[in-house]
């Protein structure tokens, strides 16, 4: 009984900040009309107001985020053309990331250059793990055993660290520039205030919830490795 209990904790606190988010943000989804404007509309508002004219707003399939390299705000295609209380939300949320940049502001480029950093270290563990069982089986060496270790924590570890060192730069983009924007220029009604809150925790939660995934598997390759 005290297994089955540990083992639903442990899918809550893995699972739970994801479902959370997803509800969150499909909850405010709807109407979809709520706002005179859509996200992308909003998205370059805000930024022509902040004098980032060179700053780009694109959709994308690959989920919302700021691109600092490229200097683009990119939307999913519900937030872009979206006029949702989420879709403006996430749009002033990304902008956030862009006003980090344009300051300078260090946790951003900090993350900038462990994520470069990083793909490399990825490459490496995943190149690890394709090679590991063929020199498994042609060699029969225990060494092998440990060249998977390592790899499999390379490719894992890293995801992990980046999500750890992405919250405080996401909830700074919610709470301390994507919320005082959208109430400083009037963008939201007044009885949606505390439910952008809401969204604006979910966005940063997002990289919680990614984190503990990234723990989970780490846990399950060393599961793996002792059988």
């Amino acid at each position: 009984m005290a297994i089955v209990v540990f083992a639903v904790a442990v899918l809550l606190i893995v699972f739970g900040p994801g479902i959370w988010v997803k509800r969150t943000l499909a909850r405010y989804s709807r109407p979809a009309n709520r706002y005179s404007g859509s996200g992308a509309e909003l998205a370059r508002h805000l930024l022509d107001k902040h004098e980032l004219r060179n700053v780009a707003v694109e959709e994308t399939d690959t989920g919302d985020h700021y691109d600092p390299q490229a200097k683009a705000v990119r939307l999913s295609s519900e937030n872009f053309n979206g006029r949702s209380l989420t879709a403006i939300t996430v749009a002033a949320h990304e902008v956030g990331h862009a006003l980090q940049d344009a300051s300078g502001y260090a946790p951003l480029r900090l993350r900038t250059r462990l994520v470069k950093a990083t793909r490399g270290i990825e490459k490496l563990g995943a190149g690890i793990l394709i090679v590991a069982p063929v020199a498994a089986a042609l060699t029969r060496a225990p060494g092998v055993a440990a060249l998977m270790f390592i790899g499999g924590l390379l490719t894992l570890a890293t995801a992990t660290l980046v999500h750890l060192i992405t919250l405080p730069t996401e909830f700074n983009a919610s709470f301390a520039r994507a919320l005082p924007m959208l109430d400083r220029h009037g963008i939201l009604k007044k009885v949606d205030y505390p439910h952008a809150t809401r969204i604006l925790r979910a966005a940063a939660m997002t990289y919680v919830a990614a984190s503990l995934m990234s723990l989970l598997n780490i846990a399950r390759w060393l599961a793996i490795l002792r059988r």
